[in-house]
Parts: structure tokens; sequence; C-alpha cells
């Protein structure tokens, strides 16, 4: 590879550049009119304008994207996570155009992308699923008569979901027939697929994923568990690794089926497996994520594995140069995304020009941004401005490290998360390990 080509923004484009530049890569910027003035544009080498702020006419719009792709020669592309990063009909395209997409391919991408499709396939591989129905709903009589047999309550879920998005809890059969409307209306304006499925609700589960990262020669190896519990609205906010929920002995056996789950997939590159942990320490294969996710940073931490080097060198044709038993995971990582919302008013998104900025550091603390002091942060993309990942040699450690990085953080100009993290991080509950997915909803409404 000699050139690739970054199709996002923000932290992750920065990620990735960085990445590159190690590697004696050249990279490629991508950018909307309003982002003209973002980081990722100065740091690439080349950089170039795909369309107008709305995201449909820039970061979504695969034929200026490959456009941008051919016109700077670039033989790669990097989709980091959101927008293009897990649209197979993308990397479909990319493949046509002899541009190397770099993740999964586009067959595997549409497998596992839709969730009740991928539920099915785990399944027959002998992965455990949560109770519910076998691919998608075909009618309203069909989903009364799963819900009477697994019991209620239950989710519908959009099948091309994801992001917390398309999905509604139903507790009585009363509920469900709005409800089966409504989450069809939602997955169509969403994801341009009205399919959905239904699940057995877990209630109050913990929140664990695997990191998985294989090549295209069959070898497949996990880099540890990371606890994504602490979420609202399904959207995480705070993560970290090893999970206190489980032991060395349920650990070895979660990371043992989510190889099972990537070889069922015939799965290459990085992704994750998602497991819900129940109150009896049962554990469901819940979905696969087919890119990079937000907080692979705490994985890094822990391993000292580069996962988005690794990512291209597999696109790259290497083999892993590493077994599982070469992998050490040592230590204890947090990480907190920093939002530029105002949790006061319902975690109202908070565009606007930061007036003063800093970043705390010292030993153990990374930083993931793209802001900068005076930058203009957009109205048009997610609200996630940050990451702050602290490694420590325990738990108690990283908790210290989190909260003094929290109090060193400055971001004046506009309202962000920030005290709402730090009351969670010296959360009783939350030093104890003790917290499940009702967590966040147990702060707000104390």
């Amino acid at each position: 590879m000699n050139k690739i080509l970054i199709a996002n923004r923000g932290e992750i484009a920065v990620r990735i550049i960085r990445a590159c530049k190690e590697m004696n890569i050249k990279t490629v910027a991508v950018y909307s009119e309003v982002d003209k003035d973002a980081m990722h544009t100065h740091l690439a080498d080349e950089a170039v304008c795909i369309g107008p702020a709305p995201a449909d006419k820039s970061y979504l719009n695969l034929k200026n994207i490959i456009e941008a792709a051919n016109i700077t020669c670039s033989d790669s592309i990097h989709p980091g996570f959101g927008f293009v990063s897990e649209n197979s009909k993308f990397a479909k395209i990319c493949e046509e155009s002899n541009i190397k997409f770099i993740g999964p391919s586009y067959k595997v991408m549409e497998l596992m992308g839709n969730k009740s499709n991928a539920k099915a396939l785990m399944k027959t591989a002998g992965v455990p699923v949560i109770p519910g129905s076998d691919g998608k709903l075909k009618s309203i009589e069909e989903a009364r008569q799963i819900a009477k047999k697994i019991g209620y309550p239950v989710l519908l879920k959009a099948s091309a979901g994801g992001g917390g998005k398309g999905i509604r809890r139903v507790n009585s059969e009363e509920e469900l027939a709005t409800n089966y409307n409504i989450v069809k209306r939602e997955a169509k304006a969403a994801f341009f697929d009205d399919e959905i499925y239904m699940e057995k609700l877990i209630e109050n589960p913990r929140h664990i994923e695997v990191q998985i990262l294989a090549d295209e020669y069959g070898n497949v190896v996990h880099l540890g568990e990371r606890d994504c519990t602490i979420q609202r609205k399904n959207q995480k906010i705070l993560e970290e690794s090893p999970s206190m929920a489980i032991d060395n002995k349920l650990r070895a056996k979660m990371g043992e089926i989510a190889i099972k789950a990537a070889k069922a997939a015939n799965y290459t590159n990085a992704g994750t497996i998602e497991f819900l942990l129940d109150n009896n320490k049962n554990f469901y294969f819940m979905e696969m994520n087919t890119r990079i996710q937000v907080e692979h940073p705490i994985t890094e931490m822990n391993t000292g594995i580069d996962i988005v080097k690794e990512q291209i060198k597999i696109s790259a044709g290497e083999k892993l140069d590493f077994k599982k038993k070469n992998i050490n995971i040592e230590g204890h990582s947090i990480e907190c995304r920093i939002n530029a919302e105002n949790p006061s008013k319902n975690f109202m998104p908070c565009p606007g020009k930061i007036t003063e900025l800093n970043f705390p550091g010292g030993n153990g603390i990374r930083i993931d941004t793209a802001i900068y002091e005076g930058y203009t942060i957009p109205a048009n993309y997610d609200s996630m401005i940050a990451k702050i990942i602290v490694h420590g040699t325990s738990r108690n450690e990283a908790i210290a490290k989190m909260k003094r990085s929290l109090e060193e953080l400055v971001i004046d100009g506009v309202n962000t998360n920030r005290d709402f993290l730090f009351e969670i991080i010296r959360n009783p509950d939350f030093i104890r390990g003790n917290y499940d997915t009702s967590f966040i909803d147990s702060i707000i409404h104390k």
C-alpha cells in the first residue's frame, strides 16, 4: 500500500493518518465544506473536498469518495468507524474499482451487517444467541407468537441497525402492534431497510465485547474483552478493560467463542464480537461490528498492539505475526468519551467555537482528538470531540488517573459532558465494579 484515502473525519481520521505516517504510507483526507479547517485536512499529505456539510452529500457520498480516491491515485481506503465503515455496497464498489477496502469483504459485511442473518449463522455455528425470532419477522402475527413463547419484555430491532437506532422495548401484547410498525418505519428511515427481528430482552445485563484480528490465511486471535456497559440510550459513554464482571475462566470461554464466531463468518481484518452477559453469568451473542471500534484504544493500551496498523497489514496481505500465546494483556485501561453536549438539557448537542483548551497529560494518559483552540465544532455530525484513555497497573490506579485527567481537562466556549463523566468515575458503585446497563438512568434520575 502506497497511498490510503481516509473516508472519515474527526479523531478517527487523525488516528489513522498518524498510523500511516509511522508506516511511511501517504495519506489523503476527504472533507466537507464545513470541515475545510479540520485537523485531519492539515495532517494528511493531500486533501479533497467531497461535498457540502450534510453527511449524505459528503461523507456518505459514495461516488464522490471513489472519485477522490481515483484523482489522487489512492490504492486503498480506510473507512474508520461510522459513515461508510459498515456499508457493504461501498466495499463492493471499492473492489470493483480496484481499490483495497481496509476491512472485511463486502460479502461478509452483508452477512454480518444484517443482524437477524448474523444471529442465524451464529446459532448454526454453536455460538450462544439470545432467544427470539429465527431471522426477520414476516408478520405481526408471527411476532405475537414468538413473544408469547419467549415471554415479555422483548426487543424489536432493525436488522440493518446500529448506533442504538431502530430498537424498541415491548412490555406486553398491547404494545406490540404499535411498536412493530414504528420500528419498521424507523428502520426504513435510518437504514433504507424495514426488515426487523425480535429477541428476548435481557434485563440489566453487562455489555461485553471481544476484539478479534483475523488475517487472510485463516489465523484468528482475540485481544481480550472490553466492558461497554456504561451507556445512555444504547450509546456508549465510558469503556474499560478488562471487565470486572467476569473471571479468567469465563474470559477464556468468551474469547474462544468470539474466535469461533469470526471463523464461522470467514471473517478477515479487525472486528468485534459483542455479547450480553446476564445476572447468572450466561452470555449471548448480540452482533458483530465489522470495523474498528471507537473504544479500540483501551485494548491497545493493555496489549501494546496497534490495531489500525494491523488492519493495514492484514489488508496488504500480511500474516498475523503473533499468536494468542504471544499476546500479553497487562494492567487496566479506561476510556471516557468527551462530547460537546449539555447533560442538564437532556444531553443536547452544543456545537460552537472552542475558546480555551487544555488536555491532561502524564504517564499512562492518551488523548485521541481532532479539536484545537479556536476550532469551531460543526453542528452537522456526532457530538464526540475527544477521547481520554488512561492505563494503570490496577483498576484503582486507572480510576485515579481518569479522575485527575477529567479535573485537568479544560474546554471552554462549548458545553461538554466532563462533569457528568466525573460523576460516573467517582460513583461508589462504579468504583466497586457494581453496575449494569441501567447505571446511567440511576444517576440521572437519582
